[in-house]
């Protein structure tokens, strides 16, 4: 339904809510979906907009309806969304992802994403499953992904991440003083209880994360994570189930932020370093990108904070 339609109300619905007789006549559409209509200007009635749901019809009004797209028609738009291109050819895309980006449309973010961003950037992406996307960042991590440009670039790449060979570096900034270095084995599924969260759980998903300290500070350290796999919010889960959470993190982090990082919004954490084998020369290509700018200024903050 993307056109106007015109509806005549029954005479019988005289009385009647605007909303419940839009709901008899499209009842393909939840009557949420119909007062947003309502609300946002769509629906007239005698060629006058109707912006409250409850106005009552006399009956026999030509009632014209220009419906609002739903939000997952929004998903596969092209949006000039600014992308940071680190390398390009015809095969693939490795883009310096900035934190607040969403990669892929979903539930209460069907446009302004990574995806929309691609299918502006390179229209051909429209013709690849995902727009040509292997792996995902979380929203507010920033730093270093690939996206495939073929079809054979793409299954190429998930082989690669199925079996591992892709290797990704993250800085981390974390509270506490953790280890020197380790590995953390410790498999994660959903929370058990919050369904929002991961967990490690026993019985969950194999994850492995290979970290070392590269600073220490007041109450905090500089972490570099390396991954074996790639669960959702593996780092995230790891560190925190170590005892030393990411600072910012507002998922899995401390509720009180230490006074070098107050007003930090978001998890410590960039992807700073990629490497995988080139899908079509099968030469081994590696990128880095300097720091977040946010994450370096944190950075900064902690190195000047007094230690006790």
């Amino acid at each position: 339904m993307s056109d106007s339609r015109i509806l005549i109300v029954p005479e019988n619905a005289g009385g009647q809510r605007l909303d419940a007789t839009l709901a008899s006549l499209l009842p393909e559409f939840s009557r949420s979906r119909l007062q947003g209509w309502i609300r946002d200007g769509l629906v007239a009635a005698d060629g006058r907009a109707m912006l409250d749901p409850k106005t009552r019809l006399r009956g026999g009004e030509a009632l014209s309806v220009a419906p609002a797209p739903s939000p997952e028609a929004l998903a596969d738009v092209a949006e000039e969304i600014p992308l940071s291109v680190v390398f390009e050819d015809e095969h693939i895309l490795v883009l310096d992802k900035p934190a607040g980006l969403v990669v892929h449309p979903g539930s209460g973010n069907w446009s302004g994403t990574l995806l929309n961003a691609l299918l502006a950037h390179a229209p051909g992406q429209a013709a690849i499953p995902r727009a040509g996307i292997v792996h995902r960042l979380d929203k507010e991590t920033s730093g270093l992904m690939v996206v495939a440009k073929t079809l054979e670039a793409q299954t190429d790449l998930v082989r690669q991440l199925q079996a591992r060979s892709v290797k990704r570096h993250y800085a981390a900034l974390v509270t506490g003083l953790p280890p020197q270095s380790g590995t953390i084995d410790a498999p994660i599924d959903r929370h058990p209880v919050q369904r929002t969260k991961m967990a490690v759980v026993q019985g969950g998903r194999e994850a492995r994360t290979h970290f070392r300290v590269v600073e220490r500070f007041a109450g905090a350290a500089w972490v570099e994570c390396v991954l074996d796999t790639g669960r959702t919010h593996q780092i995230r889960v790891h560190m925190a189930h170590l005892g030393h959470p990411l600072i910012g993190d507002p998922v899995y982090g401390q509720r009180r932020p230490l006074p070098a990082a107050e007003g930090f919004a978001r998890q410590a954490l960039h992807a700073f370093q990629l490497g995988l084998v080139h899908p079509q020369s099968r030469l081994d290509m590696l990128w880095k990108v300097p720091l977040a700018a946010d994450f370096q200024a944190l950075l900064e903050r902690l190195r000047a904070f007094p230690r006790a």
